[in-house]
């Protein structure tokens, strides 16, 4: 196997240079859409709650619509 080529300090300059400005985007990124992440969790979270509500409604509006003497 051969010896690994010696690389030009221009192309390790330019790869650092990537890393370090993908690593900056990915947080600048992160932080804006943290807090939509958020709002949608808390609306999901309420609509899930409402939900739960109207089934618990539903459940027992049939529950007593079948309790009844004319079976």
């Amino acid at each position: 196997m051969a010896p690994p080529v010696a690389v030009s300090p221009l192309i390790k300059t330019a790869r650092w240079s990537a890393l370090l400005i993908g690593m900056l985007y990915g947080k600048q990124r992160f932080d804006h859409l943290k807090p939509i992440a958020e709002e949608e969790r808390r609306v999901e979270e309420a609509e899930k709650k409402l939900r739960e509500e109207q089934e618990r409604i539903y459940k027992q509006l049939s529950e007593a619509s079948s309790d009844t003497i004319l079976k």
